[in-house]
């Protein structure tokens, strides 16, 4: 059973909360950004690298939502985080493409998404209301549940349509790869198979801007393994709003994230899924 969503009251209110401290941290990170940004640590291999700024964005960003909702939990991607008793979690990337950051690429952004149920869960919780901001672009991706996804730039707001692809051939792709060598030897097969029946292939570098890739139709189509809660929430949201289709093994999650216009939905769904249980595993 599906967690029962709040009020559009509610969801309004958060919404506009998340927009604003998303914008909040997405400024942060661009005007403290240091001439030479340089690794602070790794993770999961050499290459999944963290900066300073994410960790200076991430307690932004939570002492921002500990202020405004003291009640809620908070899911971050870096050191910290808070339990919370109103059932509802904040699910938050503090800059969603880390490695574009490190070499001034203009492709990574802040998200920030409030969600019901458990996110450590697969299967077990969704989004309700959700902001993707890249601060280098000034454009906000805002959406609550039922209400529409828009563009935010500046002044001028723009509802987010996808586009109205339904051929694979004509279809273009967007993607990422993880961290690990051989995950990404795997995701490489998984590329090598699928070029030939679709248009062609893009990766960005955020999986959160990739989503809203698809809900503006810049790309037709994404698919990616290995994502965390905190890559996917507010994409999730913004992508489903547009009117895109969303979707994976237990809904998005580790296993597989797709996302697509909606004219391609069981033709994409049917390949991405068959490719990744072939070369990745389900």
């Amino acid at each position: 059973m599906e967690p029962a969503l709040p009020d559009d009251t509610l969801a309004a209110a958060l919404e506009a909360l998340a927009a604003d401290v998303a914008r909040s941290a997405g400024r942060l990170v661009v005007d403290e950004r240091p001439d030479a940004v340089e690794v602070a640590s790794t993770k999961s291999t050499a290459t999944d690298v963290v900066t300073a700024m994410d960790q200076a964005s991430q307690d932004h960003l939570l002492a921002r939502l500990r202020e405004a909702r003291p009640d809620d939990a908070v899911l971050g991607e870096e050191d910290g985080g808070a339990t919370g008793t109103s059932g509802i979690t904040w699910v938050i990337d503090p800059i969603d493409g880390t490695v574009n950051y490190l070499y001034g690429i203009p492709a990574y952004a802040v998200s920030v998404a409030a969600v019901v149920g458990d996110p450590t869960v697969p299967g077990a919780w969704r989004p309700f209301a959700g902001a993707v901001y890249n601060p280098v672009t000034d454009e906000l991706f805002r959406a609550r549940a039922g209400a529409g996804a828009q563009l935010v730039v500046g002044e001028t707001q723009t509802p987010l349509v996808p586009t109205a692809c339904d051929s694979l051939p004509q279809a273009l792709v967007a993607t990422g790869f993880g961290y690990a060598a051989e995950r990404r030897e795997r995701q490489g097969r998984l590329v090598l198979e699928l070029l030939p029946q679709i248009r062609d292939i893009r990766r960005a570098g955020s999986a959160a801007l990739d989503l809203c890739s698809v809900a503006a139709g810049r790309v037709d189509a994404y698919y990616e393994t290995g994502l965390n809660p905190w890559d996917l929430a507010a994409g999730w949201i913004v992508a489903v709003e547009a009117g895109a289709a969303v979707g994976g093994f237990d809904g998005p999650g580790d296993a597989l994230t797709w996302a697509c216009a909606p004219g391609l939905t069981e033709a994409f769904a049917n390949l991405v899924e068959a490719g990744t249980r072939r070369h990745l595993g389900d």
